[in-house]
This record gives C-alpha cells, sequence and structure tokens, in this order.
C-alpha cells in the first residue's frame, strides 16, 4: 500500500469533483531533474529521491465522473485516460504531480478540462480491454500528429509490498497547474493503495516523447506497478504564486 498522511494534511476542504480510478498501470522512467525542470509551472521544481526525478506514463479507467455534489455524469464520466506526469514540489513544500498531457476518449470532458482547469487533456481513440490476467491499454491521438502508445501486461492477483520508492511516485496528495495566468494546488484525497503484482509484457509508446522531447520509453523502465484502483475526491484549488 501507499503511504498515508495524516488526514488533516489530506484534508481537500470543499469538493470540486470526484471520480472513480481502476486498472491503473503505472510506468516510470529516471531523468535528470535539470533535463525537465523546464517543463514545470512557476513556483514549482522537480521533486526528487536520492537526487532522482521521474517521468510516469500511467493508464487508467476513469469512471464515476462527478462535479462537487452533484450526480454522476452518464456516459461521459466512463473513459480510458493515459497520462504524462511529473514529481512536484512547491514553495510550501506541496509535493504533487505535473501533468504534461492527458489524453482522454471523450470530447467533452476534454474541453471542459482545458477551459475551466487548464489541464493539457488531449482528445484521443483510446481502449482499456482484460483477457483474463492480461491488461491492453491503446491509445492514438486524434489530429495529425496521430501519437500512439500501447501496453500490454499481465496482473497476478498477489498483494505487492511497496518501497520508498513506490511511494514516491503514488503517495501524491495533489496536483499543481498553471491556470488563469497563474500557478494553483488542486488537493486530492484517497484510500491507500493497493497494489498487485504486474509483470509488463511490451510497450510501445509516443507519448512520452512527445511530451518532454526525451527518449526515456525507448529504454526499460525504472518502476511498474498496477493497482485494481479506488476512489478519489479533489478539492479546491490554492494559489502558488
Amino acid at each position: 500500500m501507499g503511504s498515508v498522511l495524516p488526514s488533516a494534511d489530506r484534508n481537500t476542504g470543499r469538493g470540486s469533483f470526484r471520480q472513480v480510478w481502476s486498472d491503473l498501470l503505472f510506468v516510470h522512467w529516471q531523468v535528470r531533474p535539470e533535463a525537465v525542470a523546464d517543463l514545470f509551472p512557476p513556483g514549482t521544481r522537480p521533486d526528487v529521491i536520492d537526487g532522482r526525478t521521474f517521468v510516469g506514463l500511467v493508464f487508467f479507467e476513469m469512471r464515476d465522473l462527478s462535479f462537487a455534489k452533484g450526480p454522476v455524469l452518464p456516459v461521459i464520466g466512463h473513459f480510458p485516460e493515459i497520462n504524462v506526469r511529473l514529481y512536484s514540489i512547491d514553495r510550501t513544500g506541496r509535493r504533487g504531480v505535473v501533468f504534461l498531457s492527458l489524453d482522454c476518449a471523450r470530447l467533452l470532458p476534454t474541453l471542459v478540462a482545458r477551459a475551466a482547469y487548464g489541464l493539457p487533456y488531449r482528445w484521443a481513440s483510446a481502449r482499456r480491454l482484460r483477457f483474463g490476467d492480461r491488461l491492453l491499454y491503446t491509445v492514438r491521438r486524434k489530429g495529425q500528429t496521430g501519437v500512439r502508445s500501447r501496453v500490454w501486461a499481465a496482473v497476478e492477483g498477489s498483494e505487492r509490498r511497496t518501497g520508498p520508492l513506490d511511494d514516491f511516485l503514488t503517495a501524491r496528495w495533489g496536483l499543481h497547474a498553471r491556470a488563469w495566468g497563474r500557478t494553483y494546488y488542486w488537493p486530492l484525497e484517497h484510500e491507500p493503495w493497493l497494489f498487485r503484482q504486474v509483470e509488463l509484457m511490451s510497450l510501445e509508446d509516443e507519448l512520452v516523447r512527445a511530451a518532454t522531447g526525451l527518449p526515456v520509453a525507448a529504454s526499460p523502465p525504472a518502476s511498474v506497478l498496477y493497482s485494481p484502483g479506488l476512489p478519489v475526491r479533489f478539492g479546491m484549488p490554492h494559489r502558488v504564486e
């Protein structure tokens, strides 16, 4: 399981939206902090562990999306999402993630997230398929670029123990984003992660290089994690700078 911060530190206060994440596959590569420093919004910098930072490629199924205390959105609130992210820390010491791209299989959530929250969502053709213990994600971005990603993984039933690196990569209680000309921190809360044993069978990816300019996905990843998922609640944003 991922580490849990004290509830007071994780309290999101008044919620902005809720969702459930399922069938999450986290793939990470080590990168030099200076190689990605320019990709962070003002007021934040790369967060590091043992002098290292990471770029993550995360595949999951989004469902039961709702705003504040409103009802779950039918149809449009259920879709695969694939994101490329970095690990951030701001001037007050709040740790989070910075999304470089989020590929989504629904157009309306993509447009709303870009316009209302300043998040770099992209409309894409994406799907998730399960064949017993085999998990397949495919994505191709709409438009002329046609950036793609495809991953096969084998998920076992046994629970996976976690270490400091796993916690660093997944126990992140917020995100940093640039919106409305300022940098904001969006807190989130959820139960501890439960991870299962997973084997990465194949990965063909163009998303990480498109987002970072770095050819890291051509190398073996430093970390691969799988979680069956959990419900998540986001709070209201706090200004960083």
